[in-house]
């Protein structure tokens, strides 16, 4: 049996090469990898590519998967652009699941790709060549990944290879977004592919939605009769346009916002309009709730509609159709890109602005009234949190002094809330996804702050999220790619968010009475500052109220001068 090799002729180039060089082609800015034995055409492809001056994405080095996927998501959200993720084979793969998992439930599109064990075992360049070949074989690999992901494919023939990253990419950007899978067997990489193509623009465009005139003209008619609306906001306005136009339609027509388990921010927290998180008297009260982009806009088991409320609903997937059980009342839905529906919607309302202009001015100041009530208390019940042990509110209050005035992003997984914070820009929050995939916030960090170098990002989380995040492996990233985030890790000794949710269902049981939970604790806590110092990061630790504001700018200070990264280590209270 012959070897089937690859040529090194002017026309042609390793299907591994051509692979990355396509991506270059449509977009992918960096390729975040973790590589394996499957690698060594992707490896050749790189040298070979760059020798003969294809221009490629940049390819780094993310020693976990986990972390390569958080980065990313979180370059997704600094620049609206789809990043390339590379694992190794099974095994690899099987570490991004949590990612795609995240990035599935926010709408997150991304390329992920892992190697595919050899099939044959010998007689064919890129056959199997040691044990791990056999040990990493799958009937069916894409299976570990595929309900997380909008479409799979393996790579058949190197010929391929323009025309599957095309679809790829395009079926990740169309609407509603979210990421892709391909396979790619070590023996198709290796062979030869045509390269008089890989530069040529991408062929297959994004198919994206749009709302029907006559239902944008129906949703604002709805606004213009209604009594007592409200928004619900969860996953942020969609852009710097959407988030001006939700916040002028909402002062216009005198409607509460609530940002109800708020992803990403769609008004500023102070604004005259927004009445905070909580949703159950606003929604009792109601008889039409504005739903912008959430996938569960409130808690049927807790909170209760008023009999006759018509609901609408917006977004990429306003009804969120992957999801099997889902069933919140909708009398209209608008689909497409949320900045787009909420500007269309304004837009449409205007007509009539004239003749609602008493009902709206009278509305506008019932509601502000409460919005400063509510804002005033939550700030005060934040200060008051200076105790022994600090309390998450006051570690927001202070962190939102601290970043007064700068361009930064706030990452939050289980670490700062954003209620007590005062931030007034599309882009400065974001939470964990909903799906709740642990050991977000680090790695979406560093590829928000990779992208976007100039802005000042700080990731927040908890000591057990911290912990998922692979420390050891972000703070590698970090040095070698000489990226200055600054981390928060709000340490309260355990699981905050399972004791709330035993205390949720069984308030007076025996657990909520004991005197040490079960499986909560994550004592003895390790010290955090020597992980991070182990990659030479800036740390401190606090512990008494009174130094936290000083700390969090002498952090911040470090990161926008001598631009390494920091960690700080806060303790707080259960």
């Amino acid at each position: 049996m012959t070897h089937a090799k690859a040529t090194s002729g002017a026309d042609t180039i390793t299907a591994g090469g051509a692979i990355l060089a396509r991506l270059k082609a449509v977009g992918v800015d960096y390729i975040f990898a973790n590589s394996g034995t499957d690698f060594p055409p992707i490896i050749e492809g790189l040298a070979e590519a760059a020798a003969k001056k294809i221009p490629l994405p940049q390819a780094v080095v993310i020693p976990h998967e986990n972390a390569a996927m958080g980065m990313a998501y979180g370059y997704y959200l600094a620049t609206g652009r789809p990043q390339a993720v590379m694992a190794h084979t099974n095994v690899g793969l099987a570490n991004c699941a949590i990612g795609a998992i995240n990035a599935a439930t926010e709408h997150v599109p991304m390329l992920i790709f892992s190697g595919r064990t050899p099939v044959v075992e010998q007689g064919r360049l890129g056959a199997r060549t040691v044990p791990i070949g056999w040990g990493q074989e799958m009937r069916d690999q894409a299976a570990m990944i595929r309900e997380a992901v909008k479409w799979d494919y393996e790579l058949k023939f190197p010929e391929q290879a323009v025309d599957i990253i095309d679809r790829a990419a395009a079926i990740a950007n169309s609407t509603p977004r979210g990421p892709v899978y391909l396979s790619l067997p070590r023996e198709v990489l290796c062979e030869p592919c045509p390269s008089g193509e890989l530069d040529l623009p991408q062929r297959i465009a994004p198919a994206t939605s749009g709302p029907r005139v006559d239902d944008l003209q129906t949703a604002a008619k709805m606004l213009s009769e209604a009594k007592r609306p409200l928004i619900i906001c969860q996953r942020g306005a969609g852009s710097e346009e959407g988030f001006a136009a939700l916040g002028k339609l909402a002062l216009d027509w005198g409607i509460a916002v609530n940002q109800y388990w708020a992803i990403q921010l769609g008004v500023p927290t102070d604004h005259p309009m927004a009445v905070g998180m909580d949703p159950a008297k606003w929604l009792a009260d109601a008889d039409l709730v504005l739903v912008i982009d959430c996938l569960a806009p409130w808690s049927p088991d807790v909170h209760r509609l008023a009999e006759g409320c018509k609901v609408i609903h917006i977004g990429q997937d306003p009804l969120y159709s992957r999801f099997p059980v889902r069933n919140f009342p909708c009398d209209l839905a608008l689909t497409s890109d949320t900045a787009d529906i909420v500007m269309a919607l304004a837009d449409a309302a205007s007509a009539y602005l004239e003749a609602t202009t008493s009902s709206r001015e009278a509305r506008r100041a019932e509601v502000e009234k409460a919005a400063t009530a509510h804002r005033a208390t939550v700030i005060r019940q934040a200060e008051t949190g200076n105790g022994e042990l600090m309390t998450k509110a006051f570690v927001s209050l202070m962190l939102s002094k601290a970043i007064a005035g700068r361009k930064a992003s706030v990452l939050s997984e289980l670490g700062a809330p954003l209620e007590p914070m005062t931030l007034g820009a599309h882009g400065s929050w974001y939470q964990e996804p909903h799906s709740g995939g642990l050991g977000w916030s680090f790695p979406a960090g560093l590829g928000m702050k990779l992208a976007d170098p100039d802005r000042l990002v700080i990731a927040t989380m908890g000591d057990g999220s911290y912990m998922f995040a692979n420390p050891v492996a972000c703070h590698q990233i970090a040095e070698a790619l000489e990226i200055p985030l600054l981390v928060l890790v709000l340490n309260n000794l355990e699981w905050g968010a399972v004791r709330q949710s035993v205390l949720g269902v069984y308030p007076e049981g025996y657990a909520a009475k004991s005197n040490a939970m079960p499986l909560v604790s994550l004592t003895p806590s390790p010290d955090f500052t020597k992980v991070a110092a182990a990659s030479r990061a800036w740390t401190a630790k606090v512990e008494r109220a009174d130094d936290l504001l000083g700390v969090l700018e002498a952090a911040i200070a470090h990161v926008t001068t001598e631009k390494t990264q920091a960690l700080v280590e806060i303790r707080i209270g259960p």
